[in-house]
C-alpha cells in the first residue's frame, strides 16, 4: 500500500502563502493583480481564517471564488487593534482604490438631489448633484433628473415656493409669469408675511418626508376652519393644495400599519453578478424603489449589504430609525452605532421572519431578483459578444471597458471632443465626458486627440480605471497620434488601441474600417460583421456627443457675437441670457414683454437686442 504523499506547503512568497502565514488578528487585506491594481478589499476579525477559506486545496463551491483567486498576484495585510478599526479602515480603502470585485456604490453627486436652506427668509428648492457641508437639507438622491423634475413639479403647483435666483430675486419689480399662472407667491414683488411663506416651506418639507398622509389631514382641518370662518379665498386654495395632495397621495402604496420610517434592503446574487435592491417606506407607504446592480463581485451577499449600507448613508441627513435585511449582517453592531451617531438617534437593524413586515422583505427580494435577471440577460449579450471581440481583433486583454473619443469642429471653430464609455458592452453615460481643445488654432485632428489622449489619460492615479480597449476615430494617422502619446505617457500595455475610419464609397468600399497598430491592412470581419456593427455603434454614439456639444458652444457663440455690438449689453448681460433662455434660438423667439422683464433691462434694451437678433438672421441668409 502506497504512503501518502507527504504535505507540500505553498511555493514562498506567493499569495497562498501570504494566506497561510497570516496572523489570526483582526486587519484588513487587500488582493492586488499582476498590474498592482486592487481587485478586492475585504476585513476580518480572523485574517488567517478568511483568508485560508480563499486557498484551500479543495474546489471551491462558488467559482466566482476561483475566478477571484486565478487573478491574485499578491496580497497586503493591514492590522487594527479591533475589528471596528478593521471595518472603517475597509471602508476608506474601499473609496480610495475602487476595487474591481467589490461592491462599490456609484458616488451620488450624479444623481440629482433637492436642496433647501430653511434658514432663508425665502427659501427655494434648487437642484444639486454634490451633498454641501452645511445646514441645508438634502431631499434624495432622485434615480434620474426626470424624477427630480416631476417632483419639483408637484411642489411647484402644490406650495407656491419662488423659483427665481437670488439676483433675480433681488432685483425684479414686477411678477414673473409663474406669479401669473398661480404658482408662486412672488415674495419678490408683493408683501408675503414671513411666517405665511414659512408654513409653505415646512408643509414641503413634510411632503419631501414622505408624510403626505399627516399632510392632507392639516390642510382639511385648515381648510373647514377657514370655511367656517367664512374665508372662502382661504378655504379654496387649500381645497386646490388639498386636491393636489391627494392625487399623489393615491399614487402611494400602504405596506404597514404603523406607519413608521423605515429602509429595505434585499442582495441577491448569481454567477458572479448581484443586485441590491432599496425600498424607502415613509410614514408606512413605500414612497421609492432603487436597484444597483453590479456586474462582478466576489462578496457573499451578507457582507456585501453590510458594505452597501455603510456606503449608501455616508453624508445623508435622513436616516430612518428601522432598516430592514434580507440577510442577518455580522457588523450590525457597529453599522447601528454609526448611524444612531449620524442621526442623533438610535437605528435598528432587523431581519424579519413573519407577518406584513416580512412580506415588505420578500416583496424587495422578488424585486431584486427579477433586476439580476435582466441584468444577467444584459450581462450574456455582451459576455457573447466580446470575448469574440477579443480573438477577432488579438486583444491582450477582455474589452470589458470601451472607451472612444471623436473630435468635431467646424473650419477649425471651437473645436471640442466627446468621450463615450461601454461597459459590458452596454453604453455607461455616467462616465460620458466633454472637452474643450483649447490652442488648436487651424484644423488639426491629429494634434486635437493627442491633447485629449492626455488630458483623459495622463493624470496618474487619477485618470484609472483606463479603459481595456481604447479607440479613436479616424484611421492610420490618429491611431498613430494615440500610440505616440501612450509612449510618451509611459502606459504602453494597460490598455489595447484601435482605429475605425469610415468607408470611402469612392474607393470601392462597402464598410468601415479598423485599424490595429503595426498592421497596415484593416481587419476583415467576415462572418462577424455584428462585431464592426458594435463598434461603428460606439463610434458613432462619441459622435453624436461630441457634435452635440459642438453645436451648443457654437449657438453660445454665435448669440455672443450678435450682442456684442449692442451698447449696454456687456459679459454679464450675455450670460444672464443665456442662462435664461438657453441659445440664440431661444432668445429670438421670446416676445419684448418678456425680455423688458429681465432684471435690469427695459423696453428699450429689449427692441435694441431684438433688432440685432433679426439682423444676423439676415446676414445669415445672405450668405
Amino acid at each position: 500500500m502506497n504512503a501518502p504523499a507527504p504535505f507540500a506547503p505553498p511555493p514562498a512568497g506567493t499569495p497562498a502563502q501570504k494566506a497561510a502565514e497570516a496572523p489570526s488578528e483582526p486587519g484588513v487585506y487587500l488582493m492586488k493583480g499582476t498590474d498592482g491594481r486592487v481587485l478586492y478589499v475585504g476585513k476580518a476579525r480572523s485574517l488567517r481564517k478568511r483568508l485560508a477559506a480563499y486557498f484551500k486545496t479543495s474546489a471551491h463551491a462558488d467559482s466566482k471564488i476561483d475566478a477571484l483567486v486565478d487573478r491574485i498576484a499578491d496580497i497586503e495585510i493591514i492590522l487594527t487593534r479591533t475589528e471596528k478599526e478593521a471595518l472603517i479602515l475597509e471602508s476608506n480603502l474601499i473609496k480610495r482604490h475602487r476595487p474591481r470585485f467589490n461592491v462599490v456604490l456609484k458616488d451620488d453627486k450624479r444623481y440629482p438631489s433637492l436642496r433647501l436652506d430653511p434658514t432663508e427668509d425665502y427659501a427655494r428648492f434648487t437642484v444639486v448633484r454634490k451633498i454641501g457641508e452645511d445646514d441645508a437639507l438634502y431631499f434624495g438622491p432622485f434615480a434620474s433628473a426626470h424624477a427630480v423634475r416631476e417632483t419639483l413639479k408637484v411642489l411647484n403647483r402644490t406650495f407656491r415656493l419662488r423659483k427665481c435666483k437670488a439676483s433675480e430675486f433681488r432685483t425684479r419689480t414686477r411678477p414673473c409669469l409663474h406669479c401669473q399662472l398661480n404658482g408662486c407667491l412672488a415674495p419678490c414683488c408683493r408683501d408675503v408675511p414671513r411666517e405665511v411663506y414659512r408654513e409653505q416651506v415646512q408643509e414641503a418639507i413634510l411632503f419631501l418626508k414622505g408624510r403626505t398622509q399627516e399632510l392632507v389631514g392639516k390642510i382639511r382641518g385648515e381648510m373647514e376652519a377657514a370655511a367656517a370662518a367664512q374665508e372662502y379665498e382661504k378655504a379654496a386654495r387649500q381645497r386646490d393644495k388639498l386636491f393636489a395632495l391627494q392625487r399623489t397621495a393615491e399614487k402611494q402604496v400602504a405596506v404597514t400599519t404603523d406607519f413608521m420610517d423605515r429602509d429595505v434592503f434585499a442582495a441577491v446574487s448569481a454567477d458572479g453578478a448581484a443586485v441590491i435592491t432599496h425600498l424607502e417606506v415613509r410614514g408606512g407607504f413605500l414612497t421609492g424603489t432603487r436597484h444597483f446592480g453590479f456586474p462582478e463581485t466576489m462578496a457573499a451577499e451578507d457582507e456585501m449589504l453590510g458594505v452597501f449600507i455603510r456606503q449608501f448613508y455616508e453624508g445623508r441627513a435622513l436616516v430612518p430609525g428601522e432598516l430592514f435585511v434580507s440577510h442577518a449582517l455580522e457588523d450590525a453592531g457597529w453599522i447601528e452605532e454609526g448611524l444612531a451617531a449620524q442621526r442623533g438617534q438610535s437605528v435598528r437593524i432587523r431581519r424579519p421572519e413573519r407577518g406584513k413586515k416580512a412580506r415588505l422583505l420578500e416583496m424587495a427580494l422578488h424585486n431584486a431578483r427579477t433586476e439580476l435577471e435582466a441584468l444577467l440577460a444584459r450581462r450574456s449579450s455582451g459576455a457573447e459578444l466580446l470575448p469574440r471581440l477579443q480573438r477577432r481583433l488579438n486583444l491582450s486583454r477582455y474589452p470589458q471597458r470601451i472607451e472612444c473619443v471623436d473630435n468635431s469642429t467646424l473650419m477649425g471653430s471651437d473645436p471640442v471632443a466627446g468621450l463615450v464609455v461601454f461597459v459590458d458592452g452596454r453604453p455607461e453615460p455616467a462616465a460620458w465626458r466633454r472637452y474643450r481643445i483649447t490652442g488648436v488654432t487651424v484644423p488639426d485632428d491629429y494634434a486635437a486627440m493627442s491633447q485629449i489622449l492626455r488630458r483623459r489619460l495622463g493624470k496618474g492615479p487619477a485618470s484609472e480605471p483606463f479603459p481595456d480597449l481604447l479607440m479613436v476615430d479616424g484611421g492610420k494617422g490618429q491611431l498613430g497620434a494615440a500610440l505616440a502619446v501612450m509612449k510618451d505617457l509611459q502606459i504602453e500595455g494597460r490598455m489595447d488601441v484601435v482605429g475605425i475610419a469610415k468607408k470611402d464609397p469612392g474607393r470601392g468600399e462597402a464598410h468601415d474600417k479598423i485599424f490595429l497598430p503595426g498592421r497596415s491592412n484593416p481587419v476583415h470581419f467576415g462572418r462577424e460583421g455584428d462585431l464592426l456593427l458594435f463598434l461603428q455603434r460606439v463610434r458613432d454614439e462619441a459622435h453624436r456627443h461630441a457634435v452635440a456639444f459642438h453645436r451648443r458652444r457654437r449657438r453660445a457663440s454665435t448669440l455672443a457675437s450678435a450682442l456684442d455690438t449692442i451698447p449696454g449689453v456687456g459679459r454679464a448681460r450675455k450670460a444672464q441670457l443665456l442662462d435664461r433662455f438657453g441659445s440664440f434660438e431661444a432668445v429670438r423667439a421670446v416676445t419684448l414683454d418678456e425680455l423688458s422683464a429681465l432684471p435690469g433691462f427695459n423696453r428699450k434694451l429689449a427692441e435694441a437686442i431684438k433688432e440685432a437678433l433679426s439682423a444676423k438672421v439676415d446676414a445669415r441668409r445672405a450668405e
